[in-house]
This record gives C-alpha cells, structure tokens and sequence, in this order.
C-alpha cells in the first residue's frame, strides 16, 4: 500500500540522515540530522527519532557507509556495527533492510528527475532496462553496477575503491610510489576521494618544496596556484579513466551516475574536457565509450529515496519513476 509508513537512515563517518518514507517518497519535512559522535550507536538515533517524530513504522531501511553481508554491516570510518535486529528493536519495524550507501545510491536511480541530475555528456538513448553504473566519489570511493530485470532493481554490492591503484603512465606511477611510503598497497580510493586529492596536492608540493592544503583551500586557490590546477587536472584525470574501464565491465547504456560530495565540487571540472578525454581513451575503442551518457547526483539525500525504493520493492509496492 502507498500509505505504508517506513523509516529510512543514511549513516555516513560524520552524521546520520533519518526521515519518513511512504512507499518510494520521502516525507521532506521529516529529514532530521544528527551528529554521530553525539550518540551511542543507531539504536539511540532510531529510538530518539520516532519519539520525537512519533512515528511507528511497519518498515525500515538503513543505508551505511561500508561494507555489508547478509544484513549486517560495519562502517569503515565509525566504530558502529549494524543489523537487522537492531535496527528492529529500536524502530519496531517487521520488514528491516540493510545496504550499502552506494547500493541506496542505485536504487534511487529510476526516481531521481532532471531536477536532480547534472547532464555531463550525453550518450546515446537506451531502454528502460538497460544497465546503469553509479560512482560514489566523497569521503571515499566505490562504485556498482545498477540493474533491473522485471519489475526488481538489482544492485551488487561492491567494494571497488579498495582495488589496486591502476598506473597506466609514468605520472601515476610515481605519485602511487609516494603514496605507497604511507600506505603500502595503495587501493585507488587512496587517490580518488577528498582525502587522496590532498594526497595528490601534498605530492605536488613535496616536489615543488610548497606546503600543503587541505581540499577545500586547494579548490579555493585553483586558477591562482599552479599546483592546485595540476592537482585538479590529475584527478579528474584518474576519475575520468577509472569510470571508463568501469564502463566497459558492466556496459552501462542507461548511463553513469556521479555522486558524493567530492564529486559534485568538481563538476566544472568534470565538463571540462579532461574527464571525457580520460574516460573515452580506449584505442578502438574510443567512439564505442560515447554510447554512455553521463549524469552528476545533486541529490544529496538520494540514499534515503533508494532506501525507500528498496523497501517498496520489496514489499511489493514498487510505484512507477515519476
């Protein structure tokens, strides 16, 4: 039934996002927010909130940011660990869901209007039922595959930031030596997230014998320091090809989705010509990249709406993409 009431979290290292969902819509005006730190785990946010928003829902749905198995998960940036039962006994909930961010990510995918969505390039129409590829660039880096077959949307969990930092020229391969002086084994997330493009900029200034900067001075100083528009240049770089040989795993046709925080700060960079170069760089296979259209996630609360979705769906109540 449209009208079936559920609670929807999305955890990230720093803050947790809670609100009210009936069916696949999320209920704005209940989103509240609260500081991690502040509490001892998602028991006490689930229990504080529907006090608070007095609310039973029949259904809940928690997306977190790290790796999850059989309805259980632990977050990579926060000492938490999640499960069903937990999340049952403090909401009260009879349907009890768990996923990955990114995995929330893909399933709001089919509900996200242009509104929502930055166009980067534009591709070449698909069907309906074509694959989709969403990237998560923020804290860290991860990445899967979006399918739909019937009336279900399917989305595999993935760990993709933790492969090996690809090193396709002489560039990458000494900024992955650098950062492998700290981190043995550098994962590409080492690189491609808030804290691996200060790595990139801390390389860059090492070698000019400059300071380094955290991300927001070195995006506040592009088009001043030359070492900051390298930095970026490197980045997008990387970005650009990392999603293409993505793309060519999981043939995205119904497109490429960008999300995350560190993602959306550089969208001008990512219409300026470096990102589709990179991504479009595959020998005879250079025009075939251009089938896929590319899309930028301003949504930030898009992994509540695919928490929702998921729960419809799996109560069966699944309403059609707006």
């Amino acid at each position: 039934m449209a009208d079936q009431t559920a609670v929807v979290a999305d955890i990230g290292g720093t803050n947790t996002r809670v609100a009210l969902a009936h069916g696949a819509e999320i209920e704005t005006g209940s989103i509240r927010r609260y500081r991690n730190a502040e509490v001892s785990g998602l028991g006490e946010v689930l229990e504080h909130y529907l006090a608070e928003i007095g609310a039973s829902p029949e259904a809940a749905c928690v997306a977190m940011a790290g790796p999850v198995r059989d309805g259980i998960g632990k977050l990579t940036n926060l000492n938490w660990s999640i499960d069903r039962k937990v999340i049952s006994e403090a909401s009260g909930a009879t349907t009890v869901a768990v996923l990955n961010d990114l995995q929330a990510q893909g399933h709001a995918l089919d509900r996200l209007g242009p509104e929502s969505l930055v166009p980067l390039l534009p591709g070449q129409p698909a069907s309906p039922q074509a694959a989709k590829l969403v990237v998560g660039v923020g804290t860290g880096l991860n990445a899967a595959p979006v399918y739909r077959l019937g009336g279900q949307t399917l989305v595999p969990p993935s760990e993709s930031g933790h492969i090996t930092m690809p090193t396709p020229d002489a560039e990458t391969r000494a900024l992955r030596d650098w950062i492998a002086q700290k981190h043995p084994q550098p994962g590409i997330e080492d690189a491609l997230s808030g804290r691996g493009f200060e790595r990139i900029y801390a390389w860059l200034a090492e070698d000019a014998g400059a300071a380094p900067k955290d991300a927001a001075a070195i995006m506040e100083s592009t088009g001043d320091d030359p070492l900051a528009d390298k930095a970026v240049r490197i980045f997008t770089r990387m970005l650009g090809r990392l999603v293409g040989d993505l793309a060519l795993v999981s043939l995205p046709f119904g497109g490429i989705y960008l999300c995350g925080g560190v993602a959306r700060h550089f969208e001008p960079h990512l219409k300026s010509g470096t990102f589709e170069e990179a991504l479009t760089d595959k020998g005879r296979f250079s025009e075939f990249m251009r089938q896929f259209p590319v899309h930028l996630v301003a949504d930030d609360y898009a992994a509540l709406t695919g928490s929702a979705c998921h729960l419809a769906e799996l109560m069966g109540q699944r309403e059609d993409a707006a």
